[in-house]
């Protein structure tokens, strides 16, 4: 019993030097005071590991030092991202959605006439001016605007769309039905 009250005494004892050792270690008083509780903690949990005749001091410092450059390497791969703004740029958007959507855009591509298909992959998959598909069509430039804004409608109605929102990320949907060249 006497060794296990003078064994207390010296981690009470050790309380001010960890503070100041966890002080210098961190600059910041309030994150210190938690590494002191929690090497404190530990030193009670690991208790049966301390060796008697040993500087309880020492043993402490050594559990703080450790659980403070654990945290630290933890805390170095952390990212603080509060609005989000650093997920978005790494996260990485499922793939089957998109090529469920690629296929059920082929499957309506299909069901449109030629002439609206041909107009709307042209200007809108391929990014031809509605002059040079006019050309390439062998018709006015109104003609193929018409046909490619009767080819987004209708594939907007295949595909039950209602807003660009509907459509995912997915840029080359997002041409065929809803940007407009000049």
């Amino acid at each position: 019993m006497a060794t296990e009250n003078s064994i207390h005494q010296a981690m009470l004892e050790a309380i001010p030097h960890l503070r100041a050792f966890a002080i210098s270690l961190t600059g910041n008083v309030e994150y210190a005071d938690d590494l002191v509780q929690s090497a404190l903690m530990r030193g009670l949990e690991n208790l049966d590991k301390f060796q008697p005749g040993t500087s309880m001091q020492a043993w402490l410092f050594t559990i703080l030092r450790n659980h403070y450059y654990t945290e630290l390497r933890k805390h170095r791969r952390e990212v603080e991202d509060p609005d989000g703004a650093m997920a978005e740029k790494v996260a990485v958007l499922p793939e089957q959605g998109s090529r469920l959507d690629f296929m059920d855009m082929q499957a309506a591509l299909a069901r449109l006439g030629p002439e609206q298909r041909e107009a709307l992959l042209l200007v809108s998959a391929e990014g031809v001016s509605y002059e040079e598909a006019a050309q390439i069509c062998g018709t006015n430039i109104g003609t193929i605007k018409s046909r490619v804004n009767r080819a987004r409608t209708r594939l907007a109605q295949l595909l039950a769309l209602d807003a660009e929102d509907d459509v995912g990320p997915d840029r080359l949907v997002k041409a065929a039905l809803f940007m407009h060249t000049p």
